[in-house]
């Protein structure tokens, strides 16, 4: 799961990068106008993070538990990593989503490197986000795209669907979800200040949710 984990984060550093653009225009319409270059920027420090973090010695009786450990590990990094530099709310956000996900693999009592390791991180991330933001879905924010994803995600895995096909369906449910949040009314954050106004604009935190699940779903498959 490490080195998936790693060409993850480092193709979606790509991908925000190219994005970043139409983040921000998202974000001029509803909110502080800074979304894709708070996201860019953190990106770009999680890569420098993974280019200077040292490369952990799986081998040996238990590798399978050397990975997860190290997994877990880079999972707490990129979170206190988007804590320090992604302004607004979505640092904290984030931040706390992929801290959880590391406290959800630490937990494991089997490998994390399948499609049960993405349920447990995604489901946990989802919590974690729930509860620091104290929002649910139909609210405009990233919850109306990470909610469905986390939900598709566990109904596949209990349906017996691999790795693959469980980030597949995240990202499928995730994309419909931002796409959803078109018509809502924002109850939450910056957007919420513009009340009716919030109407008709696509939440830029779910587009981004879906964005960096769709990558993950390029490098899975």
């Amino acid at each position: 799961m490490l080195e998936i984990l790693d060409t993850w984060l480092r193709s979606a550093a790509e991908r925000i990068h190219e994005e970043a653009p139409h983040l921000t225009q998202l974000d001029q319409a509803i909110g502080d106008g800074d979304h894709g270059i708070n996201m860019d920027r953190g990106f770009k420090a999680i890569v420098a993070a993974l280019d200077a973090r040292a490369v952990p010695d799986a081998e040996g009786a238990d590798g399978s538990a050397t990975d997860q450990a190290a997994t877990a590990e880079l999972l707490r990094i990129v979170g206190r990593t988007l804590i320090s530099t992604v302004g607004g709310a979505s640092g904290p956000l984030y931040g706390t989503a992929f801290l959880r996900a590391s406290a959800a693999v630490s937990g494991l009592t089997e490998p994390a490197s399948g499609a049960a390791g993405i349920v447990a991180a995604l489901e946990a991330a989802v919590t974690g986000i729930g509860a620091l933001g104290k929002s649910t879905t139909g609210e405009k924010t990233m919850l109306d795209a990470l909610v469905p994803a986390a939900a598709a995600a566990r109904t596949a895995f209990d349906a017996g669907a691999d790795a693959g096909a469980v980030v597949m369906a995240a990202r499928d449910a995730a994309e419909a979800g931002a796409s959803a949040t078109i018509p809502l009314l924002a109850t939450k954050g910056r957007a919420s200040y513009l009340g009716e106004r919030s109407i008709g604009h696509q939440d830029p935190g779910a587009t981004s949710s879906a964005l960096l699940l769709a990558t993950l779903a390029d490098v899975v498959g």
